[in-house]
């Protein structure tokens, strides 16, 4: 008779486990920060804790003595300057962490395993990223602005390299992310997410956040950017870009609230069963985090949420009280490296994209200060509505020109200015554009120029 094979229990694949396998081999997963500014500082001080599993390898930062400053503040006694990807190689082999002010330095060691892009740039940031790409190293994106003008473009390039891009769980767009897929995989509807807001005023600009920013050791620009609604923006395109939902209207709805749950009752009903929608929530407590509305006709089932204090119907709200980047983003890298799983990725071409809005009344020949600026805010507004009036992405805008008046809270468009000398993001946006289809301004050569004109609606 022949004998049975003894039983062996499945392997734990939970992400928990592989990292603690991983910390008792001695092989953790090696982050290369790019960034260290006050994200990139918050992240470093959480991967040197360290977390089981992962260590912090490397910085690089433009300016080394910030660099300098996150690895003192993670409790970090002694590091390595390298100039070279072998340098690097060398010094992370040896146990120690690596200090550079060249991003390439990371992106093409041979003992960096991810890469964490969290500069806030745009050009910049995706210079980084494409190298990245061209190394073979998966991208984790602290960075809303690259993300909500170029996302969709930059994973279809991840997607060639056979490489994951992900953003980040513990800023909105993945925390919401993270609970439409949950609320997915138990069977429900989500019909809207987004942000859970304290406060937006479109015309906040540097003068007027410079004292929070200093209390906060925060860039003026990027705190500016907080409360202006444009990194909202930023924020509810990449979700929507993740989840092919699309806004109610430019800019959002934005209803005022005391208590989250109460946007089952505030939101759009046909917007959000016509495809879905992202938005947010102004003053409701718990004042952050996000959300997720989904949807549900059965009374039975309905039944059982109003056992369960959800409410009536057919609208409920789930949502999660907080968003802390640097705490959630290694359950991002790890996502990404075990299991190849992007925390939250676009689905394929733009859904939104984030329009330049005058702030005040601008005139002819005035130069245009971009994201966080005097000049403009950013609104989303869904990608075929964008498109038709030939809008202005406000993370294209820095140093592009008035070619005319432009009344207060008038939409920019590339009708209206003089574009800078050819950037990467040009590139990169343009490529965007063609692919899925989209009109797109062409014919961008070297130099000052204006982008062909097409036909406007005003």
């Amino acid at each position: 008779m022949k004998m049975s094979e003894p039983f062996m229990p499945p392997q734990n694949n939970s992400v928990y486990q592989l990292l603690q396998v991983r910390e008792a081999e001695g092989r953790p997963i090696r982050v290369g920060v790019v960034g260290a500014g006050a994200t990139g500082r918050a992240i470093a001080l959480q991967l040197g804790t360290p977390v089981p599993g992962m260590r912090l390898a490397g910085i690089a930062n433009r300016t080394p003595m910030h660099a300098e400053r996150s690895l003192k503040e993670a409790g970090v006694e002694s590091w390595e300057a390298a100039e070279t990807p072998s340098d690097a190689d060398a010094a992370i082999e040896r146990g120690q962490i690596v200090l550079t002010d060249d991003p390439t330095v990371l992106t093409r060691s041979n003992a960096i395993d991810v890469v964490v892009e969290v500069t806030g740039s745009v050009d910049f940031g995706a210079s980084v990223v494409l190298d990245s790409f061209a190394h073979r190293k998966p991208v984790v994106l602290v960075n809303a602005e690259l993300d909500s003008l170029v996302g969709p473009i930059l994973k279809a390039r991840a997607d060639e390299a056979g490489v994951v891009l992900t953003h980040t769980d513990g800023d909105e767009p993945g925390v919401a992310m993270t609970l439409v897929r949950y609320c997915q995989s138990v069977g429900l509807r989500p019909v809207a997410a987004g942000n859970i807001k304290g406060m937006v005023d479109y015309y906040r600009n540097p003068d007027t956040q410079a004292a929070f920013a200093q209390s906060n050791d925060q860039d003026v620009r990027k705190v500016t950017s907080f409360a202006d609604s444009t990194k909202l923006s930023m924020e509810t395109t990449v979700l929507a870009n993740a989840t092919g939902f699309g806004v109610a209207k430019r800019g959002m709805t934005g209803p005022a609230c005391k208590y989250v749950r109460e946007l089952s009752n505030l939101l759009p009903p046909e917007a959000m069963l016509s495809g879905g929608i992202v938005d947010y929530s102004v003053g409701a407590m718990p004042m952050t985090g996000a959300f997720v509305v989904v949807h549900e006709e059965n009374p039975l089932k309905r039944a059982q949420f109003a056992y369960y204090k959800l409410g009536d119907g057919p609208f409920y709200v789930f949502y999660t009280p907080y968003h802390l980047p640097h705490i959630q983003l290694p359950s991002t890298i790890a996502r990404a490296l075990l299991h190849s799983d992007p925390t939250v990725a676009p689905m394929a071409g733009p859904s939104c994209e984030v329009v330049a809005v005058a702030k005040r009344a601008l005139k002819a020949g005035e130069r245009l200060d971009g994201i966080g600026g005097y000049t403009t805010y950013g609104l989303i507004d869904n990608h075929a509505a964008a498109r038709a009036t030939n809008a202005l992405p406000i993370a294209l805008s820095e140093g592009c020109v008035l070619l005319r008046d432009i009344g207060k809270d008038e939409v920019v468009s590339f009708n209206d200015v003089q574009m800078p000398t050819q950037r990467l993001s040009d590139e990169l946006w343009l490529e965007q554009m063609h692919r899925w289809g989209a009109q797109a301004p062409v014919g961008l050569g070297g130099g000052h120029r204006e982008m062909p004109r097409v036909a406007s609606s005003r």
